[in-house]
């Protein structure tokens, strides 16, 4: 099986936490050919979406995913994107447009993990305000109105509100605006939205936030891994790499039903890869561009989610 990765650099990657790397060394471990293909470098070629790929060498193939990764050998190609029998849409958040309607014209052909269509409608954080009528979404206004945006802070009963930029990923952006620090906030979101050219998040704080967030991992509609993620001293955010830790979680009662009720709604619009941000029963992001986790989970218990995503993709490439 033929399997196209459209990704950021691999030079880029770190090997030790990188969820794309530890997908790509399963598949390459089960014999399947691996294309990695960057944006810049997808082409139309007599009407045909193609790619300049590296296509990776697989004479030998390291049982540890960080070997695999400093070992791994590419030769290039010029390859139509129809010859794969997967793609995976792991290139860090928010994707050019343009670069997904080079694929449009072959969504039906190859299975993409994740749907073109669907990764277009939830390609920011816009598509958290699709789940508007579940209880578990916090209180969310999204704007590039400076004076809007202070009368919701003024008018909010809380003291604190997160505000965050639309397209953001990683926690890059995420602060705390607190109402002692009134005379600083109009400055603030001034340089936020841009003089009015960007939309930002203003969203309830939930208390317990200072506690960290629970990801989780959703393959096909279904929890398959989850862990704690705890802020690092003097910050607010709790991504990894934001300088938060990982620490082992098992999912309640409540965060197993606010993944069902989720998960059946991200199956529907071809989200079959994603990772949902919960505090205290809140959901506060989904993540489905290029979610990570998987690393961090495997190294606090063993587990790899990897062979759950190659599984999965080989059972739909059957079928």
């Amino acid at each position: 099986m033929k399997v196209c990765f459209i990704m950021d650099r691999w030079e880029d990657i770190e090997p030790e936490g990188d969820s794309t790397l530890r997908v790509i060394h399963e598949a390459a471990l089960r014999g399947h050919e691996i294309g990695i293909l960057y944006i810049n470098d997808l082409l139309i070629k007599k009407n045909i979406p193609y790619g300049f790929f590296k296509i990776l060498k697989s004479d030998k193939i390291a049982e540890d995913a960080v070997e695999f990764y400093k070992e791994a050998k590419f030769n290039e190609e010029l390859l139509p994107i129809k010859e794969f029998n997967v793609i995976f849409l792991r290139k860090d958040p928010p994707l050019d447009y343009l670069s997904l309607n080079f694929l449009d014209s072959i969504k039906d052909e190859v299975f993409t993990i994740n749907n073109i269509d669907g990764v277009r409608k939830a390609n920011n954080k816009l598509y958290l305000t699709t789940f508007k009528d579940f209880d578990f979404i916090p209180e969310t206004y999204i704007s590039n109105n400076v004076n809007y945006l202070l009368n919701i802070i003024n008018e909010n009963p809380d003291r604190k509100m997160i505000l965050k930029p639309v397209a953001g990923y990683g926690g890059c952006g995420v602060i705390l605006l607190e109402k002692s620090a009134r005379k600083n906030l109009r400055s603030i979101l001034e340089f936020y939205t841009n003089g009015g050219r960007n939309y930002v998040i203003l969203q309830e704080y939930i208390e317990g936030a200072e506690k960290g967030d629970v990801r989780v991992i959703m393959l096909n509609g279904e929890p398959i891994g989850a862990m704690r993620r705890i802020p690092a001293e003097d910050d607010i955010r709790s991504n990894i790499h934001a300088g938060g830790r990982a620490a082992q979680h098992k999912l309640t009662s409540k965060e197993v039903e606010i993944c069902k009720k989720i998960g059946k709604k991200l199956v529907e619009d071809g989200l079959f890869w994603a990772g949902l941000d919960i505090i205290e029963n809140k959901l506060i992001e989904v993540n489905v561009v290029s979610p990570g986790g998987i690393a961090d989970i495997e190294q606090l218990s063993g587990e790899k989610l990897q062979r759950k995503v190659v599984d999965f993709f080989e059972e739909k490439c059957s079928n």
